[in-house]
């Protein structure tokens, strides 16, 4: 079984998910299949087969996180002691080599990505050029639009 990469915020996320699943939507849904089955013939019944349909997810992604947290390999950022290399966790600032922009990224598990958050995941193809680099470094990223290139300016492990 291999190990799921996660920051600590990022298990605790899904903890809170599985929590909420659990004794918020789960309760929820056996209520509503209750109602609908108390309106009488269930072959066309929209409301019973909505909640049986939504049912059918939250007991799949109760099942999908139990996986993923039971496999986890939780690491905190703030241990790491990686160098000044970029590593699952770091948090990296970087200068786009085309234009001078300075963005700032934390690598991140697959679950936690979020870009609007400045997260992205490991297997990102940004990520990937960056795992390894040290301040000074340019990482060169298979973008849509071409190669993209990006000097890794700080790396932080916070």
């Amino acid at each position: 079984m291999s190990k799921v990469p996660l920051t600590v915020n990022g298990a605790e996320l899904l903890r809170q998910e599985l929590h909420r699943l659990k004794t918020v939507d789960r309760p929820s849904v056996i209520n509503a299949i209750s109602e609908a089955r108390a309106q009488g013939d269930l072959s066309e019944n929209a409301e019973y087969e909505a909640a049986k349909e939504r049912q059918s997810f939250v007991e799949g992604r109760i099942v999908e996180l139990e996986f993923k947290l039971g496999s986890a390999q939780v690491i905190d950022p703030k241990t790491l002691n990686a160098d000044g290399r970029c590593v699952f966790g770091s948090t990296v600032i970087l200068e786009d080599a085309n234009n001078g922009d300075v963005v700032t990224y934390q690598i991140v598990g697959d679950d936690e990505a979020d870009i609007k958050k400045r997260k992205i995941s490991i297997s990102s193809p940004i990520a990937r050029a960056l795992i390894g680099k040290v301040v000074g470094d340019i990482a060169e990223v298979r973008a849509p639009g071409g190669i993209r290139e990006y000097e890794v300016v700080e790396v932080q492990y916070v």
